[in-house]
C-alpha cells in the first residue's frame, strides 16, 4: 500500500499547489511567531539544564510546524492532548513565555504546582491537557473525550499528538479501534520524526510508516509533509470537517525529523547516519515559511531581527522572574486530589513537616 504525502510549500518557500484550506496572512504570521517562540525557548531551556539550573529539557527543534499549524487549524474549544514536543501549540494559543518558564523551573508559580517534570506542560484555560510521561496513554483518553463530545452534541473535536514510537504501544490500537467503531470525532496526529529515542522506524515496524494502520482501522487517513505549515493546516482543517460531519475519526501522519536529541539525556550522534541531519536542515519549517512570507511582502530582515531579539529578551526576563520564586508549598502535596483533604493525608503532611 502506497500513501501519498501531501505537500504544498517547497523548500524554497514557494507554493507548488493551492490547498483547499488556506491559512490567512494573520494566521501565517501568528504561526511563524509560535515557531520561533518554541525554538528560542527550547534553546534557552536546554542551556539552563546543561548549567544545572533546571533538571530536564526536551526540544521540538525541526518539528515545530506540526504543532503550530495544526493548532492554527482548530479553535480553542477543540481539546488538545500533546506529547512533549508540541510546545508550539501552547504558544499559538497564547500561553505566555513567563508561565512556561515557571513550569520548567517547577516553582511556586508553576500552574501545575511542580507536580510534573519539565516539558510536561498544560493549560486548563486553553483546553490543552497536561502532558503525561508514559508514551501513548493519551490516545485512549482522546477517543473517550471525542466520544463524550459526540454524545453531548458538541461542535468540537479532540486531537492527540504522539510520535511514531507510541504506535508500538497497545494504547494506540485500543484508542484507534474505540474511536473508529464509535465514529468519535477524534484526530490522531502522529509526528513521524524517524526515531523513538534511538530506534529508527525500520526497527519499529514493517509497514510503510503509520498511515496504513489508520486504513486498517477503517478511518480516514492523511499523510503530510510535517515541515510544511500549509499541508499540516490543510489536513487538520479537513480532518475536523470530516469529524464534525459525523464520519468518524481521522489519522494524520506528519513526516518530519527530530533535529535535536530525544532529550538532554540523549546523544543522537550515536545512532544517526552521517549527513542525515544536514538533509533535514534544508527542510526546516521556519526557513521555508520565512521565505514564503518574504515573497508575499509580509516579512523582512528587520522584522526577523526584531522578533528574535524580542523573544530573547522576554525569555531572559522570564528566567529572572522564575529564579526569584520559591518552591511550591508543602501543602500543595495533598491538594487537588479530593474535594476535602482526608485526615490521613493531613497527618502525613504534618509528619513530613516534622522531618524537615
Amino acid at each position: 500500500m502506497e500513501i501519498e504525502t501531501r505537500h504544498f510549500l517547497g523548500v524554497d518557500g514557494k507554493l507548488i499547489a493551492t490547498p483547499k484550506f488556506l491559512p490567512s496572512d494573520d494566521q501565517l504570521l501568528k504561526m511563524y511567531r509560535a515557531l520561533w517562540t518554541a525554538r528560542v525557548v527550547d534553546e534557552r531551556m536546554i542551556t539552563l539544564q546543561r548549567q544545572g539550573v533546571i533538571s530536564f529539557a526536551m526540544s521540538s527543534l525541526g518539528e515545530e510546524a506540526c504543532a503550530a499549524a495544526s493548532a492554527a487549524a482548530l479553535e480553542v474549544s477543540d481539546w488538545l492532548y500533546p506529547q512533549y514536543r508540541e510546545v508550539a501549540c501552547l504558544f499559538y494559543r497564547g500561553f505566555s513565555i513567563e508561565n512556561y518558564i515557571h513550569h520548567m523551573f517547577c516553582n511556586g508559580a508553576d500552574l501545575i504546582k511542580g507536580r510534573q517534570m519539565p516539558n510536561h506542560f498544560g493549560s486548563r484555560e486553553l483546553n490543552i491537557v497536561t502532558v503525561s510521561s508514559p508514551i501513548g496513554t493519551k490516545i485512549p483518553h482522546v477517543a473517550g473525550c471525542a466520544y463524550a463530545m459526540k454524545v453531548q452534541k458538541e461542535k468540537a473535536i479532540s486531537l492527540c499528538y504522539f510520535g511514531e514510537g507510541a504506535t508500538s504501544e497497545g494504547d494506540f490500537h485500543a484508542g484507534l479501534n474505540f474511536a473508529a467503531v464509535l465514529d468519535a470525532p477524534a484526530i490522531f496526529f502522529c509526528r513521524n520524526n524517524n526515531y523513538a529515542i534511538s530506534t529508527g522506524c525500520e526497527g519499529q515496524f514493517a509497514s510503510d510508516g503509520i498511515a496504513p494502520k489508520g486504513v486498517g482501522y477503517g478511518m480516514k487517513t492523511i499523510r503530510v509533509d510535517g515541515n510544511d505549515v500549509f499541508a499540516v493546516f490543510d489536513a487538520t482543517r479537513e480532518a475536523k470537517e470530516h469529524c464534525l460531519l459525523g464520519k468518524g475519526p481521522v489519522l494524520i501522519e506528519a513526516m518530519t525529523y527530530r533535529m535535536s536529541g530525544h532529550s538532554t539525556s540523549d546523544d543522537p550522534s550515536q545512532y544517526r547516519k552521517e549527513g542525515e541531519l544536514e538533509i533535514w536542515q534544508e527542510r526546516c519549517p521556519i526557513k521555508r515559511l520565512r521565505s514564503h512570507l518574504i515573497d508575499k511582502g509580509l516579512w523582512d530582515e528587520a522584522k526577523e531581527s526584531s522578533l528574535i531579539e524580542g523573544l530573547q529578551d522576554e525569555v531572559t526576563r522570564g528566567i529572572k522572574v522564575a529564579r526569584a520564586f520559591g518552591d511550591p508549598s508543602l501543602e500543595s502535596l495533598i491538594e487537588d486530589v479530593y474535594e476535602e483533604v482526608p485526615e490521613s493525608l493531613k497527618e502525613q503532611l504534618e509528619e513530613v513537616k516534622r522531618c524537615l
